[in-house]
């Protein structure tokens, strides 16, 4: 009802009168509270009508403001009719479910436990029955598998019922709003279920068990009797994938025990196939994760500090609140014994998170611990930081940089905890501006890697991932999307830091892709489909054959120095988009976004062993993952020659065939034909430093503006601002290690040795740090090391080719052995679609560079790799295809 106030309000409608409760224990409605400070007229009635009839006095105060229209978002009482029809336009009603079906007040729960594929709402006017007006207007959204009420309450029914009740509002105020009669058809009432009636009837399949158990959830409560006593299920899911180990539990009328797991209680159906239910609750009202049935084992108590014991006497005062009936709060006073009811818990949820700085419960932990001693021992340990399910525990490096306090993550992160390596090794992270050390990370060894790909087995065989939905999986990848950029001025700063990035153009690339990236594959979470396909028939039988789309399992993926968090974009949001789990090695020398990544993601809720990030070396942790037998997919951008070396390990080390993609390195090449476009060029070369796997390495400038060009650009690259990344007016920023800059200089020193032109640059920056000249060579021959290595730095290479002739600037620019990208600048389209035609690349840029979009497949041909990165062809790469034929 607030929000829907606070949107009419919002949208220019005048709100004369808002009548709801009295207040209950002192405290206000919040719709109330909210109408007297806009000064709005509040009523508070206990109830409009007394034997049938009206009472006078409340009919006198509503139609004393004057309404023109009846808004009932939400109504626990029975207004009479005069009430309803009094106003010019009458009475709009907000309603749970697609009327006619699932008439009454327990709509939601009806349209779970009868196992609707669609869920919805209807705006409907107010009529003298119960929910039976005429529509006008409804919405609707699929049902997942293991939607509960809430899910399908908080997803859907809530936010897009604000809106279309705001909405209902306008069409009525336009004299557009249909009045459609609703139809006998397909009518259904289903009363308000109750305890007694919630039993569990044992004969029946898993997903009507399912069903029963998720719609009852959490009132009142699906129910069934173990040893003797009632016990009711709570957070069910239907168990698609192979049932774990677990210890028996004989239940009352079920034709099969149920299996106690370290994951929960697996239930079966009559026809072989299970569910799972996360907590269950005693007669007493305790409640425990349904994993700990047989456990006899008791918390121990802690010793409360002075703080905490503040903490615990405000506590006390809310409990005295609620239970107003109880003289006196005691260690040994029991919530729901005491009166309290689900309406309870979610008001002891909220004035606890009010009042106790922001502590976030959740329901479960009422439920888990009724008594008050064993509720404030659990608020203890979680203010503590105990509780492991809750709240991630992390040991940040913390530096005050770029006006902001910085918070890196540096441990190892596997099954969903940051731990030191195995064998307390660590390594510095340098920062390239500097040289100085930004913190010790670390150094993963043989067995970090070997427990990370076991929690990612795990989690993929046995664990929450391999049971999501598909459409669950992509709420959590656009919530990690959500954590990104909301953290991505932070991110942005420790790519500076650790990489040498410019700071804005990590702004908008590093991390502005990467937000990109993982909204874009969370869109395609539930969109994998596979297809019908028609076979020759062997009659007199019928077949269908159909393919389905699969994850592989555990992919392994190792990325490269240059974009740290967009490459693990790249690569991990198809992975995951796909369902796999994944083991992530990101470069020794910037670890550090990837590691930030790992703790967002325990933020936006994924599940423990579904991401790992192993820092570290190639040579161990690298070389172990291109081993590991369990690994499923391997996933690598970097040099030709290391790509070379994996293959080898990872495709005929083992009698197995497991996919790889790979990109690896660029030597781009860059046509400007007929067109003065020395920015263009720059861009190409100079783009993050050089440091691009696409920068264009070698530029073929047609004679007739060769010299015009280099001039042009030599005078821009004399504007360019060198210095630190953090710096707003920076362009050009370090290299991104010290031996990479080596490299880079030694590169330069065999170019002039073997004839090429140093026209300006390279020398390091005299300055502290890893800092390099951007560098410009003509006259590059076909046969020099320059025309044939990639630099992978800020080095422009230009080869002059004579006037018109494309068809042998097009054989020099194919006789190279790599392919990822290249282009082509020219007025003329007819000679710009000939020369995207011939060009061996994996990429073709025409007029433009650097032009790279999270939908278009990415990826290079020849020695620069295979596979794609970005785009639906990405998906592929981490999907198998399983066919099906069967007869009828």
């Amino acid at each position: 009802c607030l929000q829907v106030y606070s949107h009419l309000r919002k949208e220019g409608h005048r709100v004369v009168g808002v009548f709801t409760v009295p207040d209950k224990d002192g405290k206000a409605d919040p719709l109330a509270l909210a109408a007297e400070k806009d000064g709005t007229p509040v009523f508070k009635l206990p109830k409009w009508r007394v034997k049938g009839k009206t009472i006078k006095e409340v009919a006198e105060a509503y139609r004393s403001v004057g309404a023109e229209l009846n808004v009932l978002p939400f109504c626990t009482q029975f207004i009479p009719m005069d009430i309803i029809d009094s106003p010019k336009h009458g009475s709009i009603i907000y309603h749970p479910s697609i009327l006619p079906r699932h008439r009454g007040a327990s709509a939601i729960n009806w349209t779970l436990i009868m196992g609707d594929k669609k869920a919805g709402f209807s705006v409907f006017w107010a009529d003298d029955d119960l929910d039976t007006g005429p529509i006008l207007l409804q919405r609707s959204c699929d049902v997942e598998p293991n939607d509960t009420v809430d899910a399908l309450y908080n997803r859907f029914l809530f936010p897009e019922g604000i809106k279309a009740m705001v909405e209902a509002v306008q069409l009525i105020a336009d004299g557009k709003a249909p009045r459609i009669p609703q139809p006998e058809e397909g009518a259904t009432y289903e009363g308000i279920q109750k305890k007694e009636n919630a039993e569990i009837s044992w004969d029946q399949s898993a997903e009507v068990l399912h069903n029963w158990i998720r719609g009852h959830d959490k009132v009142p409560g699906a129910w069934t009797e173990i040893n003797g006593q009632m016990v009711t299920f709570y957070g069910s899911t239907l168990l698609n994938s192979s049932v774990p180990p677990g210890e028996p539990l004989e239940i009352k009328g079920a034709k099969k025990p149920g299996l106690v797991t370290k994951n929960g209680l697996v239930l079966f159906g009559n026809d072989g196939k299970a569910l799972m239910v996360r907590n269950l609750q005693f007669e007493d009202g305790k409640m425990i994760p349904a994993s700990q049935y047989f456990s006899t084992g008791e918390m121990p108590v802690v010793e409360l500090t002075a703080e905490e014991v503040k903490v615990a006497e405000t506590i006390k005062v809310i409990w005295a609140g609620i239970l107003s009936n109880v003289p006196i709060i005691e260690d040994s006073t029991d919530f729901f014994k005491s009166g309290a009811s689900s309406m309870d818990v979610a008001r002891l949820v909220e004035e606890i998170r009010q009042k106790c700085g922001g502590l976030q419960l959740q329901n479960e932990d009422v439920y888990m611990a009724t008594k008050f001693e064993d509720f404030i021992q659990k608020v203890v340990r979680k203010l503590r930081g105990e509780d492991q399910e809750v709240e991630l525990v992390v040991d940040y490096i913390s530096k005050e940089v770029n006006e902001m306090m910085i918070k890196m993550p540096y441990q190892c992160f596997i099954n969903g905890q940051f731990t030191d390596a195995d064998d307390g090794k660590t390594y510095d992270t340098i920062n390239p501006t500097d040289g100085s050390t930004i913190c010790k990370v670390s150094y993963a060894s043989l067995a970090d890697v070997d427990k990370a790909v076991a929690a990612a087995k795990d989690a993929f065989e046995n664990g929450e991932w391999g049971r999501m939905n598909a459409r669950e999986r992509g709420r959590l990848m656009y919530r990690l999307a959500d954590l990104l950029e909301e953290n991505q001025e932070e991110l942005a700063t420790i790519e500076a830091l650790d990489s040498g990035a410019v700071y804005t153009l990590a702004l908008k690339t590093h991390i502005g892709m990467s937000v990109q990236t993982f909204r874009y594959f969370a869109g395609w979470c539930d969109k994998i489909q596979g297809s019908t396909i028609p076979i020759n028939q062997a009659r007199p039988n019928r077949n269908l054959t159909f393919t389905k789309k699969e994850p592989l399992g555990v992919c392994a993926i190792i990325i490269p120095w240059n974009y740290p968090l967009m490459m693990l974009a790249w690569k991990s949001a198809a992975c995951l988009a796909a369902g796999n789990t994944l083991v992530l090695k990101p470069a020794q020398v910037t670890p550090l976004t990837a590691l930030k990544f790992a703790e967002l993601s325990v933020k936006a809720g994924f599940p423990k062993g579904v991401i790992n990030i192993i820092p570290g070396s190639g040579g161990i942790a690298g070389q172990r993952l291109s081993e590991h037998p369990d690994i499923r997919k391997l996933g690598f951008t970097g040099s030709t020659p290391i790509g070379k070396q994996i293959m080898k390990r990872f495709q005929f080390l083992f009698k197995q065939v497991r996919k790889i993609t790979s990109s690896l390195e660029g030597k781009s090449t860059y046509h400007s034909i007929f067109s003065l476009l020395p920015l263009k060029g720059m861009g190409a070369v100079f783009f993050n430093k050089g440091e691009n796997c696409i920068a264009a390495g070698r530029l073929f400038v047609e004679e007739s503006i060769h010299d015009e060009f280099v001039t042009r650009v030599v005078e821009e690259i004399k504007k360019m601002k060198i210095g630190d990344p953090l710096d707003r007016s920076t362009d050009h920023g370090p290299q991104n290690h010290k031996a990479h800059l080596e490299k880079l200089l030694q590169y330069c020193e065999t170019g002039v040795k073997e004839g090429a032109t140093l026209v300006y640059g390279g020398r390091q920056v005299q300055r502290p740090g890893f800092f390099m000249e951007p560098t410009v060579f003509t006259d590059v021959e076909d046969y020099m090391y320059l025309a044939k290595e990639e630099s992978f730095g800020p080095i422009m290479v230009i080869s002059k080719f004579q006037n018109g002739d494309i068809d042998g600037v097009l054989q020099r620019a194919n006789s190279t052995e790599y392919g990822l990208a290249s282009g082509v600048f020219t007025r003329d389209i007819n000679k710009a679609m000939y020369v995207s035609e011939k060009l061996e690349a994996g990429t073709v840029f025409i007029n433009t560079y650097n032009k790279t979009d999270v939908a278009a497949p990415f990826g290079g041909v020849k020695q620069s790799g295979f596979g794609k990165d970005l785009g639906e062809e990405a998906l592929n790469e981490y999907l198998k295809t399983k066919t099906v034929t069967l007869e009828y």
